[in-house]
């Protein structure tokens, strides 16, 4: 049996804030004793069904907090994915269908499961209460706050001093995403910290409604691979959790020095104390921050592909990048012999036409910083090459290709 302390402890880790943490200890202490389990409410709003790293650190808590034998009731907002969350916009967020919100829901669904266990979670949709709300419902919900206190929100109030458009329909999506939390119960509800106006709603209304309020957890947001801007696939300094695991372990070992505790704390399982130690470890100017970002890398891809992949993928990193050696099983290009790649030609147009790149102005950057080798050689933008059967062509750190001269 883990104590109650322990059990704080573990819900504690790499948290930003808990509201309130004695109510927290009370709810741990009355569920042991009656031996229920707490309700965590998780909310996702499937506008990007893609999951990253960034959208696991609210996943991974809420596995943490199933392991100590709770529920998690995941609301998939198919009814207020239509409206979209406000949070963080400067006009209007553009309505999904229903039918868009359903296609995300499913891969969303696909996905978390790679995290959560599927044995104590439950997925719901929050149409299935929110759809059968009456206008007498509605407008006793609205009842319950201020437009004083919803300007308070700072997108609203930002948007509101620039004399930018509100539209009153935005006013709901906290409130309905609070009485989601009055639909089943929650105890407990886990949120990123840009969640905070949402999850605090729902505390306000369970107390409006005679409920016992949930427990409100936030988690911090998560850096990309740059190290300063929120992980984000648009921006392209994400880790995606259906990558493979050389891709994976790669870009781990790309995060900044900085980052390396951070990502313990909000993407591993690994226990606090252990993460403590690491913390002096990395501490101890005569450790290289390289070895601990290596387990690092590893713990992260053993989470997803399983502790062989893991292994494997630390020996290719170790291959590639230390040992600055080309990698087995590369992926094979095949070329006429008459073909226009196999003509003489500057190394631009090659990496460009073989799709290594976008445009030809990233082809010329990529050359110049020295990211681009044939047979592991560097090659300049003055050159110009005939490639022959069997040249390995690599660009970047990690793209490699093999090219295959078909007669």
């Amino acid at each position: 049996m883990i104590s109650i302390n322990e059990q704080i402890r573990i819900i504690s880790k790499g948290t930003a804030e808990i509201i309130d943490q004695e109510e927290l200890k009370q709810k741990l202490i009355k569920a042991e004793e009656s031996n229920k389990q707490l309700i965590v409410k998780l909310g996702l709003d499937p506008t990007a069904p893609d999951i990253h790293l960034g959208h696991t650190v609210v996943l991974r808590k809420a596995r943490q907090i199933q392991d100590l034998g709770h529920k998690v009731i995941i609301i998939i907002g198919d009814f207020t994915g239509m409206i979209g969350d406000p949070t963080g916009r400067s006009k209007t967020r553009k309505e999904l269908s229903s039918e868009e919100v359903l296609i995300n829901a499913e891969t969303y669904k696909k996905q978390m499961f790679k995290i959560l266990d599927p044995h104590k979670t439950e997925v719901k949709f929050n149409g299935e209460w929110l759809s059968k709300l009456n206008f007498k419902d509605v407008i006793n919900l609205a009842s319950k706050y201020t437009v004083t206190r919803m300007l308070e929100r700072e997108d609203f109030k930002n948007r509101f001093k620039a004399q930018q458009s509100i539209a009153v329909h935005e006013f709901m999506y906290p409130l309905m995403q609070g009485y989601d939390s009055i639909a089943i119960k929650a105890d407990i509800e886990i949120g990123g910290t840009d969640q905070r106006f949402n999850i605090l709603m729902g505390r306000t209304l369970q107390k409006e409604y005679n409920e016992e309020k949930q427990i409100a957890i936030f988690l911090p947001l998560l850096e990309g691979t740059d190290g300063v801007e929120k992980m984000s696939k648009s921006l392209g300094n994400y880790i995606g959790i259906d990558e493979n695991a050389n891709e994976m372990y790669s870009k781990a070992m790309s995060i900044p020095d900085k980052l390396i505790i951070k990502y313990y704390d909000l993407v591993t399982d690994i226990h606090p104390d252990e993460v403590d130690e690491i913390k002096k470890s990395l501490e101890n100017t005569k450790n290289n921050p390289r070895d601990i970002k290596m387990k690092l890398s590893k713990e992260i891809v053993k989470l997803y592909h399983g502790e062989a992949a893991a292994d494997e993928a630390e020996d290719y990193f170790k291959s590639v990048f230390q040992k600055k050696s080309i990698p087995e099983g590369i992926k094979e290009i095949e070329l006429l012999n008459n073909s226009i790649l196999n003509q003489q030609r500057d190394i631009l147009r090659i990496i460009t036409d073989m799709n290594f790149v976008k445009s030809n102005r990233e082809a010329k950057r990529l050359v110049e910083q020295g990211g681009v080798k044939l047979n592991g050689e560097k090659i300049s933008l003055e050159e110009t090459i005939k490639l022959k059967n069997g040249d390995i062509i690599q660009c970047g750190k990690r793209n490699f290709v093999k090219v295959i001269i078909k007669k």
